[in-house]
Parts: structure tokens; C-alpha cells; sequence
């Protein structure tokens, strides 16, 4: 049972919403599971083992087999995300999709190192700041980044708040060679058993302004603000 990956839900194609292939077409693969409990996540149904009875069993070939549905046949970029897709043996799915012409993303906080990590197209390593209340593995990630093996790798930090900020830019001076992409964090995420919960995009606004402003006043001229553009088009919804 090895070679079975826990599926969330796999839905689009739709566009890709943060961080370096924001604006993409994809296809999304969200995994279920996850080695992390951050306290702002906005995807708990993919997280909480509460939920694991709504978690598919899929093989590889049948992951595919929705892709391709989806998708029409016509390749394009598949985003794997979760909880932490990491954990999940996203192997052979990555090498049967590339034999077809499709490409492979995948967002993890970098807590769990996979050999498979060298063949994805773009490796986005998010690890989580002090708002998230975990702590990072700094080793791991950087076990992470050396099974990248070259793969394109990029950092993608989530900022609430000063602490947060500080904690980007430490994370910066450790990998200067990752491109880094900033988002202001939602601070009202959906509960897990409602997709159509209230967003306060004037308070995330607000927050990505005070962003754009620290960034610019730092002359951290090195890191991208980017919003989540999915949150403002469509705000907690999922399956967009």
C-alpha cells in the first residue's frame, strides 16, 4: 500500500493564485495530511485526520486518469499541495505525468526531504513564521532544498505581522540564492466544513500595503510582494 497517495481533492484547471506561477493554468492535487497544525490554515480539510474519511485512496494511474480528464488530455501544470505533500509518494506520478508532457509544481513547509524532489519543475518551499506557532527545521530545509538537486526552487513566506517579517528576512539571509515571494496571510481562513466563510479582504489589503511598505522602506529590493489571487477573486471558495 505503499504506492497509495491520500487524495484531498483534485480540481481545475484554474489559475495558479501565489506565489512564482501565480497567473499559471493548473490543474490542482491537494494530498491529504500534514506533519504541521498551523494555526491560520486555510485548508483543514486537507489537514485534520477529523477529515481522513473524506480522503480518497488513489494510485498513481488513477490521479492521472482525473488529470488527464480534467486538463482534456492537454498537458499543463500540476499543482501538488495539501496539507504537506511531501509525505505522500508523489513519485510515480510525477515521472508518468512528465512522460505525457505535464509539468509538476509543489508548495511544503520543508519538513519532510523526498529523493523525487529532483524531478518537479518548480519546488516552492514555504516555511511557516512565528504566526503559524511551529518551528522550523532549519537541517531539513535544507535537506529539502539539496533533493531539489538544481530543480528550480523558490521560498514563499506567509507575513502577519512584524515577527513574521523578520522572520522572512532570516530566511532570506540563510538561502540568498532562492528567489523569495512574500503574501500578506489571511487572517480569516475558512473552517474546514465551510467553503463560503467571509473574507476581510479590506484587512488583507491593509496588511499587504504595510508589506509593500516595509519591503520598499528596507530596500529588500530581492523580494517579490504578491497577493493570493485566488482569496481576491474568489475569496474562501474552493475548487477555483
Amino acid at each position: 500500500m505503499s504506492d497509495v497517495i491520500r487524495i484531498s481533492e483534485i480540481f481545475g484547471p484554474t489559475i495558479q493564485g501565489e506565489g512564482a506561477l501565480i497567473g499559471v493554468p493548473t490543474v490542482f492535487v491537494r494530498t491529504g495530511g500534514c506533519d504541521y497544525r498551523c494555526v491560520w490554515c486555510d485548508s483543514l480539510h486537507a489537514v485534520d485526520s477529523e477529515f481522513r474519511h473524506d480522503w480518497t485512496p488513489m494510485s498513481a494511474d488513477a490521479v492521472m486518469d482525473e488529470v488527464r480528464r480534467l486538463s482534456g488530455g492537454q498537458p499543463l501544470t500540476v499543482t501538488l499541495s495539501g496539507g504537506n505533500p511531501a509525505i505522500q509518494p508523489l513519485g510515480d506520478l510525477i515521472a508518468l505525468g512528465r512522460t505525457e508532457g505535464y509539468g509538476f509544481a509543489m508548495e511544503t513547509q520543508g519538513s519532510v526531504s523526498k529523493d523525487w524532489f529532483s524531478q518537479l519543475d518548480m519546488l516552492v518551499l514555504s516555511p511557516k513564521p512565528p504566526s503559524s506557532e511551529m518551528q522550523t527545521d532549519w537541517a531539513m530545509l535544507q535537506e529539502c532544498i539539496d533533493a531539489a538537486q538544481g530543480a528550480p526552487s523558490v521560498l514563499k513566506i506567509v507575513v502577519f505581522d512584524e515577527a513574521d517579517y523578520a522572520y522572512a528576512r532570516g530566511v532570506a539571509a540563510r538561502h540568498p540564492g532562492l528567489p523569495i515571494y512574500l503574501q500578506p496571510g489571511n487572517h480569516t481562513p475558512p473552517p474546514p466544513d465551510d467553503d463560503d466563510a467571509t473574507v476581510d479582504m479590506e484587512g488583507i489589503d491593509t496588511r499587504m500595503r504595510w508589506l509593500v511598505d516595509r519591503v520598499i522602506a528596507d530596500h529588500w529590493h530581492a523580494a517579490r510582494v504578491l497577493p493570493q489571487l485566488h482569496v481576491m477573486l474568489w475569496g474562501n471558495k474552493r475548487g477555483v
